[in-house]
């Protein structure tokens, strides 16, 4: 575990010479969710740790197997020569790695060179805007994040050359919940919720999932810039314990046909920044609520679920960002699919999540779209600013909940990323409105090469 110290530069850099430490890490996140990073001297350290530094632009410019986008695109592209960006080091984002020695680790975010101000696909950055809105009204927002993941006991190049349905997983069969199951590879197990621990991505809840080899995960609620950045390093926790362990864990949305895919369903509130009320939760209960489900939910947070129901369809391309996305968000496996809300509903696109089950101040929605494979910086983004539209506008709730029977609601939700792209990038679309066109066209552009690129393969089928 990091020592706390102030987050200064001046009081770092004291902290890593008086540790004798002469390297640092760092890493940004690109559109995909990945790390791409380095490792600088600590006189290097020193001398970029105020302004930043120079980092290729191409990790905006290429995708997550380093094929250059077919599309031009604004950030990194031949007539700019694939040009410089600025890396600026997050001071208050210091850890150590406990798998490297302890080395020194910092996340960073991605600013344009000639107006300093962040890029427009910078995960980090596309978060930071959409928490501002919030906060110049005197709101945070909170958030938690569950993931469920296979765990393969295959290396990558094993993994390559089988075929998905002989990939040996680390148990076999179906069994959520078990208690014998992580013994077979108890090390891993008990080495991941330790390192996460010590790597301050503590977890309140691990366990076993219904699939073979499925664990889930479910990081410790905090604030929704902090969790964004905890979700990717979690990734990078399990991924280089998995190598260490001969395991291959794989966030994939739907890695074996015939069983469940992962989810990365996500939890948000809002609260008051001064005294953390939530704000969400109502004083009483409500005696005349448009519906029994919201009884207990103030008038803000009815409009932030409106706003994030209006513009879920819009959304789909940072809830599920590659084709096989939507393998996972297909009927009848306990994936929503549709424009859907409800109190307590795990089939419905939003659960509710209220008094009397949980407690005022754990009043919250569980957003159920997201898959494993989403970036959750943009994830996050993107309800947050579709729930303060709501807010903005007071929008009201046209769609009814869904009825404890019934499976599924109101609009069906893209069956593709093609079509989820489309709707994304539309003229005058929500996303558009809330998240800003610079950055519908970057990112639509690399789902429009992603879609482009699966067009072109030759597959089993």
């Amino acid at each position: 575990m990091t020592t706390a110290i102030e987050h200064t530069a001046e009081a770092i850099i004291k902290a890593l010479e008086e540790n004798g430490d002469d390297k640092v890490k760092l890493a940004g996140l690109d559109v995909d969710g990945i790390l791409r990073g380095k490792m600088i001297s600590l006189d290097k350290f020193k001398s970029i740790i105020h302004a930043g530094f120079g980092f290729c632009s191409v990790v905006f410019g290429w995708d997550m197997h380093d094929q250059t986008y077919f599309k031009e695109l604004s950030i990194s592209n031949q007539e700019n020569g694939y040009h410089d960006i600025i890396a600026k080091v997050d001071l208050k984002t210091f850890r150590r790695i406990p798998w490297e020695n302890n080395v020194p680790f910092f996340l960073v975010s991605f600013y344009d060179p000639d107006t300093d101000e962040p890029i427009a696909p910078c995960p980090r950055g596309l978060l930071k805007s959409a928490l501002a809105k919030f906060e110049k009204d005197n709101m945070g927002a909170m958030a938690g994040a569950e993931y469920e993941f296979y765990q393969f006991s295959a290396s990558p190049d094993n993994i390559r050359s089988e075929k998905p349905e002989s990939i040996p997983s680390i148990t076999p069969g179906m069994f959520g919940y078990s208690l014998t199951r992580p013994v077979l590879f108890q090390e891993y197990y008990y080495g991941v919720y330790d390192t996460c621990k010590a790597f301050n991505v503590p977890l309140e809840g691990w366990h076993t999932e219904s699939g073979p080899g499925v664990y889930e995960a479910a990081l410790a609620f905090t604030d929704v810039a902090e969790m964004a950045d905890r979700a990717s390093l979690f990734k990078l926790t399990v991924k280089a314990l998995g190598a260490k362990n001969g395991i291959t864990p794989c966030f994939m949305a739907k890695p074996k046909q015939g069983l469940p895919g992962n989810s990365g369903h996500l939890h948000v509130s809002i609260v008051d920044k001064q005294t953390g009320k939530n704000l969400f939760a109502r004083e009483e209960k409500d005696p005349n609520p448009p519906y029994p489900d919201v009884a207990y939910v103030s008038d803000l947070g009815r409009h932030f679920l409106a706003g994030v129901l209006e513009g879920l369809p819009y959304m789909m391309p940072l809830f599920a960002p590659t084709i096989n996305s939507y393998k996972r968000l297909v009927e009848n496996f306990w994936a929503p699919v549709t424009v859907s809300w409800g109190l307590e509903h795990r089939a419905a696109s939003i659960r509710l999540i209220t008094p009397p089950t949980a407690s005022p101040k754990a009043t919250r929605l569980e957003v159920r779209v997201p898959g494993a494979d989403c970036n959750p910086h943009f994830a996050l983004a993107a309800i947050l600013a579709c729930g303060y539209r709501g807010i903005e506008k007071k929008l009201e709730l046209t769609t009814p909940p869904l009825g404890k029977t019934q499976p599924s609601g109101g609009e069906r939700l893209a069956k593709s990323l093609q079509a989820a792209t489309a709707k994304f990038m539309e003229k005058g679309s929500i996303a558009r409105e809330v998240l800003g066109d610079a950055f519908v066209e970057h990112f639509g552009g690399t789902r429009e090469h992603e879609c482009r690129q699966w067009e072109e393969a030759v597959t089993d089928w």
